[in-house]
């Protein structure tokens, strides 16, 4: 690796961290706030809801920030093509989402629903404003600029949040939220970047995007519909209280798996997409990355696990206590969960999309199953433990393809987690 992607791997790993454990720290301050002036079912309704406004995102996206991002060298052509579909696509999909929101709050069986998603689909189009901006300073691994773009859009949108709360706003407050950060977000993006779209769309720079960026889109749709599952099924099968119970549960466990994660896999991609022909080097790298992941991650779940109960009493309250077992299962899970997109990463930055989507399918079948077969059998603590397994097997078939199409073997990666796993057992059990 050269010095001059060394240092800028280094100072993005060190911006992405400040700027994702920045923003973390703001919602994580702003929920302890939010928890203690609204009700469960107030966090259950927007739980509800994430599954469409998640997957309409990815719709958006296409997959195309992942194909400029892996392209060498995309033109003024590309990028302006590409902001315009995803600013058309937003447009027709806010539409869908607009005129089936009945629909889906008579598959809930809560009214309240229809308006809250006709409201809260607008972030739809706001978010596509921004999609180029922020994946082009991205591929320059500008993340110093990301990081305060994020931090400030953060700190904007949790201050006029707390006090539409106390204001009793309810559910409200929290559709507010959503719709300030992306739309403060949108306006930094667009004064801090220097790009803008010029009035050309490609036909031909559309399909060869396509070709990369139509597999991850898939990829990309069934994964996140997947990771959303859950919030379907207990809306439909439980009440809303419950959901909000799962929801926050949700939301702490992320702090430590998912955010985490993120900021390795924010900075990998674009350097691993730098070595796609060398394979000897992306070894060396994705060994570097997911051993520093683990170091971070697995004495840090294994330690929630242990002091669930005073660490939910303390940031959420009393009033929150039901979430404590579904935070313990979900801290399980999230061990295997910070694992599994850095492999998936390494093998969408060689270009094979394809491979990813055909192995998509399969292991998302298989999380499919095993969630509502969980669910059936054995109620909520089914479901989750479902998403358990569910969590592992897509490690193991992630780091089978890396195995196969990057050449970091399973038994060398797993030699290499083995010292941090038997250390953290150990802690554990002591």
């Amino acid at each position: 690796m050269s010095n001059s992607l060394r240092n800028k791997t280094i100072s993005g790993m060190i911006w992405t961290s400040f700027g994702k454990f920045g923003t973390m720290a703001i919602a994580f301050v702003s929920n302890i706030v939010l928890a203690r002036l609204l009700t469960p079912s107030d966090y259950g309704c927007i739980g509800m809801l994430m599954i469409f406004i998640a997957v309409a995102n990815t719709f958006i996206d296409g997959g195309f920030g992942s194909a400029l991002i892996q392209k060498k060298k995309p033109t003024q052509e590309d990028y302006s093509t590409i902001f315009y579909w995803n600013l058309l696509l937003s447009i027709v999909l806010y539409g869908v989402l607009f005129f089936a929101a009945p629909f889906i709050a008579g598959f809930y069986k809560i009214p309240l629903l229809s308006s809250v998603l006709q409201v809260q689909g607008f972030v739809l189009i706001v978010n596509a404003l921004s999609i180029i901006q922020a994946n082009q300073l991205r591929k320059q691994m500008k993340f110093k600029k990301i990081a305060s773009i994020n931090l400030t859009a953060s700190v904007l949108s949790v201050i006029i949040t707390i006090i539409l709360a106390l204001f009793g706003w309810g559910v409200w407050a929290l559709v507010a939220q959503q719709l300030l950060l992306s739309l403060f977000n949108m306006i930094l993006f667009w004064s801090f970047s220097k790009w803008t779209p010029s009035l050309s769309f490609s036909k031909k720079s559309f399909k060869n995007l396509f070709g990369f960026g139509g597999f991850v889109l898939l990829s990309n749709l069934i994964n996140t519909f997947c990771d959303n599952i859950h919030g379907v099924l207990i809306g439909k099968f439980f009440s809303p209280a419950i959901m909000g119970f799962y929801a926050q549960a949700r939301k702490l466990e992320e702090v430590a798996s998912t955010s985490i994660s993120n900021v390795v896999n924010q900075v990998a991609y674009p350097v691993l997409a730098e070595y796609q022909n060398d394979n000897v080097v992306m070894v060396r790298m994705l060994r570097k990355f997911i051993t520093s992941l683990a170091f971070l991650v697995f004495p840090l779940m294994m330690l929630l696990i242990l002091v669930a109960e005073p660490v939910i009493v303390l940031v959420y309250s009393e009033k929150w206590i039901a979430s404590v077992p579904y935070f313990q299962i979900l801290c399980i899970a999230g061990i295997a969960i910070c694992l599994q997109m850095i492999n998936f990463q390494a093998v969408a930055a060689i270009g094979r999309s394809d491979i990813l989507f055909k192995w998509t399918i399969v292991k998302r079948s298989l999380g499919l199953i095993l969630n509502v077969g969980g669910l059936v059998c054995f109620g909520m603590y089914g479901l989750l433990f479902g998403g358990v397994l569910t969590a592992y097997t897509l490690y193991f078939i992630n780091s089978y393809l890396v195995s196969k199409y990057v050449g970091y073997r399973i038994k060398a990666q797993l030699r290499d987690l083995f010292p941090i796993i038997i250390t953290t057992l150990l802690s554990f059990i002591i």
